[in-house]
């Protein structure tokens, strides 16, 4: 089973674990966001210690490109990258929007919303099968065709399955044990990225003000 390293930066928590082959996951979170740029390198020294591995050991980077933080996802992309051009390994890119939907995948079809600012959420479709009936983009909350009070106001995503609506606690960030069975799945069929032309999963554009100067 390959050694996979997993790295997320996209939202308030960012998560980095390793999966070493057929041994147990270790997980480590960052609590602080604005902490995560100092300490990304240091997290991730600490998890191949604790399993008693070297950066060379690894056979794959596993990094959410997003949507998230542009901050967080320039942090967290430049890492994977970088760690996978020097080591010569694989580079695996995941939506952060079909991680939740293969965490949930026993809902059936599922809409998810995750709110990206005021009105305004990063979207995709999935249907029974999971496979993508819309795919993940940026949408006001007229286009998505659901009542903004139904999507709760809430930062944390919201998934609308054929049973009552589910809404999530992103507090901890991605749920690991899904996202390492989907990884492992990507490895297997030597499904990678290419290095590059990787780019975040920013799907929308930065919103930006000229000086006043």
């Amino acid at each position: 089973m390959p050694n996979l390293l997993f790295i997320d930066t996209s939202g308030k928590t960012a998560t980095v674990a390793l999966s070493p082959g057929n041994r147990p996951a270790l997980v480590r979170r960052i609590a602080d966001a604005r902490e995560q740029a100092a300490v990304l390198n240091l997290v991730i020294a600490e998890v191949l210690d604790a399993a008693r591995m070297a950066l060379h050991d690894l056979d794959a980077i596993a990094v959410c490109a997003g949507p998230g933080s542009y901050t967080g996802l320039r942090v967290g992309m430049s890492t994977a990258k970088g760690l996978a051009y020097a080591l010569d390994k694989p580079l695996l890119l995941f939506n952060q929007l079909d991680l939740l939907a293969g965490q949930y995948k026993e809902q059936g079809a599922l809409m998810i919303a995750l709110k990206a600012r005021a009105g305004e959420y990063f979207y995709a479709r999935y249907r029974n099968d999971g496979s993508i009936a819309e795919e993940p983009a940026h949408r006001f909350a007229a286009e998505i065709g659901v009542p903004e009070t139904a999507l709760l106001l809430t930062d944390d995503p919201v998934l609308f399955p054929d049973s009552p609506r589910l809404q999530l606690v992103m507090e901890e960030g991605a749920d690991m044990d899904s996202w390492i069975v989907q990884a492992k799945d990507r490895f297997a069929k030597g499904s990678f990225d290419d290095l590059a032309y990787s780019e975040p999963f920013y799907l929308k554009a930065a919103y930006t003000t000229q000086s006043k100067k």
